[in-house]
């Protein structure tokens, strides 16, 4: 008796996991199809001309001549120049004479030109060295 149960129990689950597979089948073939049509759809997105990327436009306001300050002329030239200019050549300025710091990079140490540029300061972080120099600029 406890055989035939047993083996009931065993076709009991077959049956069932054979229902299931069944339906898991069709499910995964409902998926597959819906897949294949979504491949589909994107292939043929993907043949559509690709746009050429429009060249940006520079922001007018970084491309205004500022004049520089005399403290700062002494470093960068007393010609107007638009702000990023005046970055550029602040960068160039620091390192050809090396007053990048060597262990921290991000800080900038100060020379007898660039100390009035910066408030006084021995040592400024790159990132207030721009604050500090749009103060000599107007």
């Amino acid at each position: 008796m406890a055989t035939k149960k047993a083996a009931k129990k065993g076709a009991a689950k077959k049956g069932g996991a054979a229902k299931k597979g069944g339906a898991a089948k069709k499910a995964s073939a409902k998926k597959g199809a819906a897949k294949k049509g979504g491949a589909a759809k994107k292939a043929s997105a993907k043949k559509a001309p690709a746009k050429k990327a429009a060249k940006r436009a520079p922001n007018p306001a970084f491309m205004k001549a500022m004049t520089p300050s005399p403290a700062l002329a002494a470093v960068v030239g007393n010609n107007g120049m638009p702000r990023t200019e005046v970055t550029k050549k602040l960068w160039a300025y620091i390192k050809k004479q090396g007053l990048q710091d060597a262990k921290e990079k991000r800080m900038i140490n100060a020379d007898d030109k660039l100390k009035p540029v910066f408030g006084g300061k021995n040592r400024v972080s790159m990132f207030e060295m721009t604050k500090l120099v749009n103060k000599h600029l107007s």
